[in-house]
């Protein structure tokens, strides 16, 4: 069984250092996502539970989507199913400028990254270049999975494939209606919704992103070795 983790937009693989279920697990980034490199590695694998978080939340949906049949698992964190905010059909979410802000204020950081370069490793946030930083952005922008994630959760649910949704109550770049939308498409799933954080969560409840991979990879095994 593989166990597959996918990063946010513009995040550090060492944003997930806290998640012990995920030592040694390759985090793919956002840069490798929209190249591809994570549907080969789901395509190659046999049996997969994939864990993202953010934008990496939307890529594990479309890899579920693509691959139902090889995912025996899904751990959601703070993602999205549709990033951008709908006024025809109500659906919450960010405005364009909202959107473009969070690029300017990455650009401000003088390529620390919203979370600082890790002391005595390699700065993470070197593909963070305009074309790539854009590239993440589009996708974004582009991102509406909503008739996937309905789709594929008639089939979680007749697979009894387990999933797990983690969100923040004050969300300010996903919103929580993400997380309702969720819940709804997949009714067995289990959902933690957090207060007193907001889109970091694998940095401020790690143990509880624990404890579902564990869970989730313990079950997956021993169903595999029946």
């Amino acid at each position: 069984m593989k166990l597959i983790a996918l990063n946010g937009w513009a995040a550090s693989p060492n944003a997930w250092d806290l998640c012990e279920s995920l030592k040694g697990v390759k985090i793919f980034s956002y840069i490798e996502q929209l190249d591809g490199l994570a549907q080969r590695e789901v395509n190659s694998s046999k049996e997969v539970v994939l864990v993202g978080w953010s934008m990496g939340g939307s890529t594990a949906l479309r890899l579920a989507a693509a691959y139902p049949e090889k995912i025996k698992g899904l751990v959601l964190i703070a993602a999205t199913a549709r990033m951008m905010e709908e006024k025809s059909s109500s659906w919450r979410g960010m405005t364009p400028r909202r959107l473009e802000a969070l690029r300017k204020g990455l650009e401000m950081t003088n390529g620390e990254g919203f979370f600082g370069v890790p002391e005595s490793k390699p700065n993470p946030y070197m593909i963070d270049t305009p074309e790539n930083l854009s590239r993440g952005l589009k996708y974004l922008y582009d991102t509406d999975i909503r008739e996937d994630v309905k789709k594929l959760g008639s089939i979680f649910v007749e697979r009894k494939i387990p999933v797990a949704i983690f969100q923040a109550e004050n969300d300010g770049i996903v919103r929580s209606s993400n997380a309702d939308f969720f819940k709804a498409s997949f009714p067995h799933a289990s959902l933690t919704m957090v207060k007193g954080s907001e889109h970091a969560l694998v940095i401020d409840i790690p143990q509880l992103i624990d404890e579902a991979v564990f869970s989730m990879t313990k079950k997956v095994n021993k169903e595999l070795a029946v």
